[in-house]
């Protein structure tokens, strides 16, 4: 049997979700990611920051928060 590819990762790093080095809002995997962009999740502080300045440069932040990726229907 074949394993399933994991499909969240860090958009940055490409770290998987349930890794060991992964924040989790309130450090809990239950609460979702700690860090996302419109763009996907992101695993840590420095991911985020580098996410951050790479937008800024390209010149492509987005005009408002995004969404949890993890709430669904609210």
């Amino acid at each position: 049997m074949l394993a399933r590819p994991e499909t969240r990762r860090c958009i940055e790093c490409g770290l998987p979700y349930t890794m060991p080095g992964f924040n989790y809002h309130h450090g809990q995997i239950e609460n979702g990611p700690a860090y996302w962009s419109d763009r996907g999740i992101l695993c840590s502080p420095a991911c985020s920051l580098t996410h951050f300045k790479r937008r800024e440069a390209e010149g492509t932040q987005p005009s408002m928060p995004a969404p949890n990726p993890f709430e669904f229907g609210r």
